[in-house]
């Protein structure tokens, strides 16, 4: 199969979806791997790293469009690529559909293989390829979260440990999936004193049983919610529901209950986010002040630190975009359940439920659509 890497155009976005030790990989497989000139720049690969790994670099992006059978990125097509995108193209990457009508629209019409990352999804219920970035966000958002409550961030002045004879900051982290144990324990390294929050029990005790002794488990719900914002100095939102939307668990009303200066970190702002107030940001304009609350809700955190984000995904999505190389995306998908599940729209065709629910549209059994 012909693959193609293209360089990434999303604003503050410095990853790229394949290191040259994946490129390897498809070469030693009978692959033809194009990357786009610079593509890996950003991440610290540079053109000279990819031909030795066997790839051919194109000049623009329209070249690696024009040539692959498969485009894997890191982050969904923008407007400028909508036109570049061709029928029946399988395109693998993260797309994050449920909040954003516009690129689902655009999709539609394209009538292109989107497989997402973010809802391949494993017989235990996680998400391989969400797993690498959400590790990465959860640690950075603490260290964004401590950055914003210093007095020249706009944050109350605040340490997140604290020191000796003064008590350290309380942060508040809710959903204890794997951003928001990343998140507690990253905290609790500081020395925080740490609240996660969850709707599952059994989560809860994991939790419990694992993190430091400065780490208290609570189940999630509004009234604990808002008893706990009135003291809490940091609260990240961690809450994932794979393909769909996430539910707002603080509302604007709630804000006049924190404290000036606490600072609120959404890790889920590209599923739409958790908090009522929220609206993407930048890592070049990274917050905004609603009624003296700092919130930082940068829709891309890992592109902050390109390099490791860059091999952690590798790392992750190799496996399975070898898969759809080798096989093709019908049968590979067919084959294994996991892949299946990350079909969201498949030649027109909406074909994941979260999408489907979250604009209306008509859905279409996955079966239909395997010849």
């Amino acid at each position: 199969m012909k693959i193609g890497v293209p360089k990434e155009i999303k604003a503050q976005e410095a990853r790229v979806a394949l290191t040259p030790g994946g490129v390897l990989d498809f070469i030693k497989k009978g692959h033809i791997v194009y990357v786009q000139t610079n593509a890996g720049l950003g991440s610290g690969f540079s053109d000279s790293a990819y031909i030795d790994a066997g790839a051919e670099i194109l000049p623009d992006i329209a070249s690696v469009y024009q040539q692959a059978e498969m485009i894997i990125k890191v982050k969904e097509p923008i407007q400028e690529e909508y036109n570049l995108i061709r029928e029946n193209q399988l395109l693998f990457t993260y797309f994050h559909f449920a909040s954003n009508e516009t690129l689902t629209k655009a999709m539609i019409e394209k009538k292109a293989i989107c497989l997402a990352y973010e809802t391949v999804e494993q017989a235990d219920g996680s998400l391989p390829l969400l797993i690498p970035m959400s590790e990465v966000a959860g640690r950075m958002s603490i260290q964004e979260g401590a950055k914003f409550l210093e007095k020249p961030a706009k944050g109350k002045g605040i340490l997140l440990g604290g020191v000796p004879g003064v008590e350290p900051a309380k942060v508040m982290v809710l959903g204890g999936g794997i951003v928001g144990m990343q998140a507690a324990r990253m905290a609790a390294g500081f020395g925080a004193k740490v609240t996660i929050l969850d709707l599952n029990l059994n989560r809860l005790r994991y939790l419990s049983e694992t993190m430091p002794s400065n780490v208290t488990t609570l189940y999630s719900s509004e009234y604990n919610i808002r008893r706990l914002i009135k003291d809490h100095d940091l609260i990240i939102g961690a809450v994932l529901i794979p393909g769909a939307k996430a539910p707002k668990l603080i509302t604007k009303d709630m804000l006049k209950d924190m404290q000036p200066g606490s600072v609120l970190v959404d890790v889920a702002v590209d599923q739409g986010g958790c908090f009522e107030t929220t609206r993407p940001t930048t890592h070049e304009d990274p917050i905004f002040i609603i009624d003296d609350i700092v919130h930082y809700c940068v829709a891309n955190m890992p592109g902050a630190v390109p390099m490791t984000s860059t091999i952690a995904l590798t790392n992750a999505t190799l496996p399975f975009a070898l898969q759809l190389a080798s096989k093709g995306w019908q049968k590979a998908c067919k084959e294994n359940p996991s892949l299946q599940l990350g079909l969201n729209i498949v030649q027109g065709k909406v074909v994941y439920k979260g999408v489907a629910d979250a604009f209306d549209l008509p859905l279409t059994p996955i079966e239909a659509i395997f010849n």
